[in-house]
């Protein structure tokens, strides 16, 4: 198939997993074309079988803001009529699935036999789409949709009480690639960062306040506070850094905590760690999370969203009530100072992530592709 993904480039799940389903498709021997403003992060090698389309925003003095979701859909238009797509598949309500449409609209009939699939992710329905400004257009985007995917029961149930949705709404989980996210001998990094065998407790976010990153200085102070020698690495970048490294000060903290900034090879960091935080006050799925325990790590979380789906309370780590940093420390406590139980956990971690293994995941996206494809022709054909 030809297919097209739409998808935001920036670090956050919905980019990375629209790339990574790009790659897993491609490696089944499709023909991928990515669309967005930017190179995704997580296209980073050349293929021939993979094609970068960039949205270019022209800007006029006349446009405060270059309306992205009209040049998005003038994209679509010319990959539609000059690619000859078989599917169109967004990642993210908004503006993509409303762009899509739009495209079709110009097309007409052109376009009538390639599928819409519009994939949810998260704050495009938890947080942004319940904005009075956009729920009207993101119920009419979405049914609009020739098929629509969530990637957790919880988002698929939020979908369905927040938003007039007639559309079935297709759980399809957030996959990891086993190969990638394993544990790996980094034993010269961490000596160089714990010296003195200290324990390594990890967070990875894109730092904004949704993911309180603030608490997982918090908790990580706790930890210390219960008689660990632990190093903190933080790695990611954004709005609420900050606010992490002034807590940091204020605990005397500095010399136990390292910003990494964003990081490509994450899975390196996660090679090094003991344990990963992940307090967040809203997770669809918790990709991160996934990553961490594919490479052995428990988890420590909060108890919101799609975690729970992820990261098994008593198994792969502990869920936690959202802000209870008290017991989030005692929770990453009780682990580290138990060789058998991070053991334990580090072992149902793999084991649980392996669940998620992504050509398994992609084999259903592309049986999911071919049934909305087949839907579709079956509706021309009632029609004629």
């Amino acid at each position: 198939m030809n297919i097209g993904i739409v998808c935001y480039p920036t670090f956050g799940g919905s980019g990375v997993v629209a790339t990574e389903l790009a790659k897993g498709l491609a490696n089944r021997g499709h023909t991928l074309h990515i669309l967005s403003y930017a190179r995704p992060a997580r296209l980073d090698t050349f293929r021939t079988d993979i094609r970068f389309h960039e949205v270019d925003l022209s800007t006029y003095p006349l446009f405060e803001y270059p309306p992205y979701d009209l040049a998005l859909a003038n994209v679509m238009v010319n990959l539609i009529k000059h690619e000859k797509l078989d599917v169109l598949h967004v990642h993210y309500a908004i503006p993509h699935a409303t762009s899509a449409f739009l495209a079709k609209q110009i097309l007409k009939e052109q376009a009538a036999h390639v599928p819409i699939i519009t994939t949810l992710h998260g704050t495009d329905i938890t947080l942004i789409g319940r904005d009075p400004s956009y729920k009207d257009v993101v119920d009419f985007s979405i049914n609009q949709s020739d098929g629509v995917t969530a990637v957790s029961d919880y988002l698929r149930d939020e979908t369905y009480k927040f938003f007039d949705i007639e559309k079935e709404i297709r759980v399809i989980p957030n996959f990891i690639d086993l190969e990638r996210f394993k544990r790996s001998d980094k034993g010269h990094f961490k000596k160089a960062i714990c010296p003195n065998g200290e324990k390594v407790l990890t967070h990875v976010s894109n730092f904004r306040a949704v993911k309180r990153v603030p608490d997982v200085v918090e908790i990580f102070s706790r930890v210390i506070e219960n008689g660990i020698d632990a190093k903190l690495l933080m790695v990611g970048d954004g709005p609420d850094r900050g606010a992490a490294e002034v807590r940091c000060r204020e605990l005397g903290l500095c010399n136990k905590v390292h910003f990494l900034g964003k990081q490509e090879q994450v899975e390196e960091v996660l090679s090094i760690t003991d344990l990963f935080l992940i307090p967040s006050g809203s997770e669809t799925f918790g990709l991160a999370a996934l990553e961490a325990m594919s490479c052995g790590v428990p988890v420590v979380s909060s108890n919101i969203g799609g975690l729970p789906e992820v990261n098994i309370d008593g198994v792969t780590g502990y869920l936690c009530d959202l802000a209870d940093v008290d017991r989030m420390g005692d929770c990453a406590t009780a682990i580290m100072a138990n060789e058998d139980l991070h053991e334990r956990m580090s072992v149902a971690a793999r084991h649980q992530a392996e669940r998620f293994e992504m050509d398994q995941v992609v084999a259903v996206y592309e049986n999911y592709y071919q049934e909305i494809r087949e839907q579709l022709q079956e509706k021309i054909h009632l029609k004629m």
